[in-house]
């Protein structure tokens, strides 16, 4: 089929008998599920405590803002079910979308590896069983893979996903290891070999050694928002500078909703720091580090009007973006996604206009 318009950026909330109906017997009355929190609202708990925050701002795109203290019943069901979630899409002229895992990050901070690990599984049976095969050639779900667990346990759930129709995968945003260390490698080999991308979202996953932020306290709350689209770029440096797209050249990897606008510049200090200190810092790499972009590195982009202003100066972002619906998120380009789609990409060319709207989100996830 052909794709016109493609996010590669789409979020859900688990639905609320996942773990209890998926997690192994033993497991059952300690899984996760959602119950009231102190504000009346709905939330997930994985401890049996009420939830620290119920439902709100994440789950309810076109119908309010309100931070927390939704029901179950009020959030949308586009967040757990898969044919609601692709006619909102529809509905705005999506024509297919990436999906990103919710509550079930916490398997990452679980200090119970057997538990964790079954919730993982638990959830990327869901995912592939229920969501994604209500359309498979307009959702893209990511597997989960428990990259703290060692690399027999996350290359099993990777394969158990491939065989389930995979076509990408979710990693946390802060593993135990740094992602630039060799141990990965046996994982990056055959990630690549699987012709499938890795994809991080932004600070998502993970224990954060900094310790977070404080979203109760104002200005803090949404100052968290603005520095998170500048989360990626220890990572990619990382990577990039490490040599693991040397060592592993079919290796994709996507950093969601980040935006694009902070790229030229730090493609420029990438480039430049690597010819003025190669002398001395033993790089692994040879060539330019800038060109991975848009061949190992993709990023997932909203209405960023300086990224967007900065592709006819440097069409190398053009290879390197993907539209990012972030739905169901309270501040999203959804319901009115089409028109924000065309506003958002006039400045550019037709042929720029549609490696970012559906081209490069096409190319790295197989869809045809």
């Amino acid at each position: 089929m052909g794709y016109q318009l493609i996010s590669a950026d789409n979020h859900i909330i688990e639905p609320r008998d996942l773990f209890t109906n998926r997690m192994p017997t033993k497991f059952r009355d300690r899984a996760p599920r959602v119950v009231a929190g102190a504000d009346g609202g709905d939330g997930w708990t994985w401890n049996g405590k009420p939830p620290a925050r119920t439902f709100g701002i994440e789950a309810i795109a076109g119908r309010g803002s309100r931070i927390s203290g939704y029901k179950w019943e009020d959030i949308l069901p586009g967040n757990y079910d898969g044919a609601a979630h692709m006619a909102d899409m529809k509905s705005a002229g999506v024509d297919a979308a990436v999906i990103f895992p919710a509550t079930s990050i916490e398997a990452y901070v679980e200090e119970d590896r057997e538990f964790a690990l079954a919730a993982i599984r638990a959830y990327n049976d869901w995912m592939f069983e229920d969501f994604e095969s209500v359309d498979p050639k307009r959702i893209v779900g990511l597997g989960m893979l428990p990259v703290d667990d060692g690399n027999e346990a996350a290359i099993a759930e990777l394969h158990h996903c491939l065989k389930k129709g995979a076509r990408g995968f979710f990693i946390p945003a802060f593993p135990h290891k740094p992602y630039y260390d060799t141990s990965y490698d046996p994982l990056w080999k055959e990630v690549a070999a699987a012709g499938v991308p890795v994809c991080l979202h932004r600070t998502f996953g993970g224990k954060n050694p900094a310790g977070g932020f404080q979203p109760n306290v104002p200005g803090v709350n949404v100052g968290g928002t603005v520095i998170r689209f500048f989360s990626s770029i220890d990572t990619l440096t990382y990577m990039v500078y490490t040599g693991v797209f040397k060592r592993h050249p079919n290796l994709r990897l996507l950093a969601a909703e980040v935006n694009f606008g902070w790229v030229p510049f730090w493609k420029q200090t990438l480039d430049q720091c690597f010819e003025q200190q190669k002398s001395w810092a033993r790089f692994p790499i040879d060539s330019q580090p800038s060109a991975v972009l848009g061949k190992n590195v993709f990023v997932a982009v909203l209405d960023d009007m300086v990224g967007f202003d900065f592709v006819n100066k440097d069409p190398q972002l053009a290879d390197m973006a993907m539209f990012s619906v972030d739905y169901p998120h309270s501040i999203c380009l959804w319901p009115d996604t089409a028109t924000k789609a065309r506003t958002i990409t006039a400045g550019i060319s037709v042929a720029h206009r549609d490696k970012v709207l559906a081209g490069n989100a096409a190319r790295v996830f197989g869809l045809q």
